[in-house]
This record gives C-alpha cells, sequence and structure tokens, in this order.
C-alpha cells in the first residue's frame, strides 16, 4: 500500500516561492510520505486529522415531505432528502429533536439555539432582535483542535445568499460561527465572495508577474518547489501531488473567470448592485465547497461553516424555479417553498459530494469530516423550534454509525406535527464535540446544556 515511499515529511509541508519579493505558500494533501509505517497516523505520531463543518438553511422545510417515514438503519430517502442520493451512507437524519432552550419567543431566532446549545441574549434594537448567548459548535470544535494541534486558519466562516430578513436583527440571525465565553463572544461574519475566500485560505494575495510584466499564477510562482518535492517522494504520492497541482489550476482559473461579487463590510448589512434573483448561487455553492475542500486537504483549517440561507432569508432563488422570496414561500406554503427547500438540500449535498470526491489518504474527505446542518425553524408557517430538521452527515474515521441511519427521538403524533419532540439538540452537539476530544465535559448552559452525548448515532 505505501510502496516506493523515498521519504518522510511533515504534514506542514507547504511548496514554497517567491514573487515580486512576496513570499506564496501553497498546501499539500496528505501523502504517504506524511504517514506513519501504518499509515493509521501521521509520521510524527498524531492521529489523521478531523474535521467539521456546520450548514444552515433558513425557513425550515415541510415535515411530511422532509421525515423519513422509516426509522433505523432501513430508512429511505424522503421526498425533501432526495439530493442526498448519491452520499446516503454518509447520512444520518434526527427527526423529533426538542430544542430545550427557554429563549425569548422572537420567531426565527430562538431555534438558533440547536447550533450552540445556549440560550440567546436580548439585543438592545429592541423587538426581533438576539445574540448569541455562547459559542456555536464549529467554534467548540475549532478550540478543541487547536488546543491539540493547531491549524494555520482557525476556521472558515463562508456564506451564500445575501439577502438576508431587514427586519431581525442582531448577529444570532446574521452569523453562524460565535466564538469565545459568554460575555466575551466575536461573532465571525461570513464571507460571501469565493475570492475573498480564496484570500483567506492564501493570507495576502499578489498578483506575481514574470520579466516582461505578465500576471502569474500561483503554480507558476512554487514550480521550482514542486519539482524539489517530486525527487522526495515515491510513485503514488508523486501522482498524488501531480493531481493536487492540477486541481489548484482548475480552481484557480474558475475563479479567476467568476464575475466580480460584493464583499460585505463588517456588519452585514449591505445594499450592492446586484438585484434580488439574479444571484448565481449554484456557482457560489461549489466554488465555496471547493475551497473548503481544498483547505481540509492541505490541512489549513478543519473547520468551516456555510451560512448558505440565513433565517427568514429573503432571497428570490430563481435558480430554485421560484418567483418570490424564500421567506414569503415559506408563509403561503406554496409550490415555491418547496423548491426552495429542495435547491437548499442541493447545495448541502453538493457540498457533501465535494468532499466525497475529494481524495484523502486511502479513502476521501467525508470519511473525516463530520457535517451537522439544520434551520431555524421546523416549519415556515408555523414558526415551530420542535422537530428541527437535523442532518448529520460524514463518519469522523469510523465514528459515527456508517451507513447512517435515521433517527426519531419521537414519532408525530398526527401528519404534519411539529409540536411533539423528544431528547436535545444539544445532545448532537455534544456528540459531534467528543469526536475531538472524547472527554469533552459539556456543550451550552442551563435548560439547553447537555452532558449526556446521543449514542443512537455512534459506530
Amino acid at each position: 500500500m505505501h510502496l516506493l515511499r523515498k521519504s518522510k515529511i511533515g504534514r506542514r509541508r507547504m511548496l514554497r516561492g517567491l514573487a515580486g519579493g512576496a513570499a506564496v505558500a501553497v498546501g499539500l494533501p496528505m501523502l504517504d510520505a506524511m504517514l506513519d509505517d501504518h499509515g493509521t497516523a501521521l509520521a510524527s505520531g498524531v492521529p489523521l486529522p478531523l474535521r467539521f463543518i456546520s450548514f444552515l438553511f433558513g425557513n425550515g422545510v415541510v415535515l411530511d415531505r422532509f421525515e423519513p417515514t422509516v426509522t433505523g438503519a432501513a430508512w429511505q430517502l424522503s421526498e425533501q432528502l432526495t439530493p442526498f442520493a448519491a452520499v446516503k451512507d454518509y447520512v444520518t437524519v434526527c427527526t423529533g429533536m426538542r430544542n430545550p432552550t427557554t429563549s425569548f419567543p422572537y420567531r426565527h431566532h430562538e431555534g438558533m439555539t440547536a447550533f450552540s446549545g445556549y440560550d440567546l441574549e436580548i439585543d438592545s434594537a429592541g423587538a426581533l432582535a438576539s445574540n448569541w448567548g455562547g459559542p456555536t459548535i464549529d467554534q467548540v470544535i475549532a478550540d478543541i483542535i487547536q488546543s491539540q494541534q493547531s491549524t494555520l486558519i482557525h476556521s472558515l466562516q463562508v456564506g451564500g445568499t445575501k439577502f438576508e430578513s431587514v427586519v431581525n436583527l442582531g448577529n444570532t440571525p446574521r452569523v453562524l460561527s460565535c466564538a469565545g465565553e459568554p460575555g466575551n463572544l466575536v461573532p465571525k461574519f461570513p464571507l460571501r465572495d469565493p475570492r475573498a475566500v480564496w484570500q483567506a485560505l492564501f493570507g495576502e494575495l499578489v498578483e506575481p508577474q514574470d520579466d516582461d510584466g505578465l500576471r502569474l499564477g500561483v503554480l507558476d510562482v512554487v514550480r521550482d518547489d514542486i519539482s524539489e518535492l517530486q525527487s522526495q517522494l515515491g510513485q503514488v504520492d508523486r501522482h498524488r501531488l501531480e493531481a493536487h497541482v492540477q486541481n489548484i489550476a482548475e480552481l484557480e482559473h474558475k475563479i479567476a473567470a467568476t464575475p466580480p461579487m460584493c464583499t460585505f463590510p463588517p456588519m452585514p448589512v449591505h445594499l450592492n448592485d446586484e438585484v434580488n434573483g439574479e444571484e448565481d448561487l449554484v456557482l457560489t455553492n461549489r466554488l465555496m465547497a471547493d475551497l473548503i475542500a481544498y483547505a481540509f486537504r492541505c490541512d489549513l483549517t478543519r473547520v468551516a461553516s456555510n451560512l448558505f440561507c440565513a433565517v427568514a432569508n429573503e432571497a428570490i432563488m430563481t435558480q430554485a424555479g421560484s418567483t418570490s422570496t424564500h421567506h414569503h414561500h415559506s408563509h403561503v406554503v406554496d409550490v415555491g417553498y418547496h423548491l426552495n427547500i429542495m435547491f437548499c438540500m442541493e447545495r448541502l449535498a453538493e457540498l457533501m459530494q465535494v468532499l466525497h470526491e475529494t481524495p484523502d489518504g486511502e479513502g476521501n474527505l467525508l470519511d473525516s469530516t463530520l457535517v451537522f446542518a439544520s434551520s431555524e425553524i421546523s416549519q415556515g408557517w408555523s414558526h415551530s423550534i420542535q422537530r428541527q430538521p437535523i442532518i448529520v452527515g460524514g463518519h469522523g474515521r469510523g465514528y459515527l454509525r456508517y451507513p447512517g441511519i435515521h433517527h426519531q427521538a419521537i414519532a408525530q403524533r398526527r401528519p404534519g406535527d411539529d409540536v411533539t419532540a423528544a431528547g436535545s439538540t444539544t445532545d448532537i452537539l455534544l456528540t459531534l464535540a467528543r469526536c475531538f476530544e472524547p472527554s469533552h465535559p459539556r456543550i451550552g448552559a442551563g435548560a439547553s446544556a447537555s452532558e449526556t452525548p446521543l449514542a443512537a448515532i455512534l459506530a
């Protein structure tokens, strides 16, 4: 399996070069030369990396078209879960879960406790305004990772549509990542321009030029280092490096060809020249998925969040076939609502498929990643925060059950019931955190806290 490996190299090895006095660095994929003799850990003895992604799709689902009818391992994809057919084995669906928050009843807000386990705080802006009450699960996991083995980038925050609700205020509806401790929290706003994400991954981007003033690609700058590294690698690793270089070239070309997008300022209340309904969310999401996969594969970071569709989202998802804002469709419960939900599921499924298609050692990135995806409410017209749709993806190197299951805490009492619930959504968060630190004591605080992982989804 690990034949022709010529020497050991560190996981932090990067391709480096100089252009106009500026340093350029390009990360590497997992190579055999980075592993121990058994291929089960890094050469230094440190465990192989685990990754995490959180994903938000606002305005809920239609429970009778989302929740599978069969529980356990024999579950089948429901209508609104059909986009996950290609990665179904990596999907666990959790339904009937109770959100234990005692936060104020502000619609489209309190359900976000499902991403943190902390009650929200009332914002000084007044009605329909709240802030995170504690760190979100992605930041808890990012801190755990940094305490064990730091990555170059603590965590990556990306987003999709920029047409958020102008009524729902505070940072809870606009931020999926919040770091720190209660009383000293720092919201991490998402980057919605793939070029900005590219720049965040590579540091200060330069426009390297040759002696004739022609623009150089990042690969041109590190070409000498690529040649030197190839001489140190075995045949298998050389092929992996060649494929990795080709992927970077293709990704750089795709991003360079993308039309300019407005970058949000620090406060995500932004008017730009794009008309609602003309966003290319398919392209944006695909580029974000590619960039996350690149960052994971090269170990630039192991944690990412995608605020694809914020709470009470007002985007007109023309690419889904809908004609009004997503929030409006969720209230009238017409065909546009279903189309938008399917569109969001397709984008999440695409992210998982990109991870599945990206090699990582002897497997793929979805083998070493955990995904937590949910919405702030169960169904748009009711605004209930019980039975929120929860999708857990990946299995974290055998930590979660594989193939995945449908875990139902409690069945609906009647068709369309979005009130009956049991267990705790925070139990799922603790389960995911313990993949990264088995002794992690608890997630959240107060009534929303959990010290009990959800054993049903464990391998």
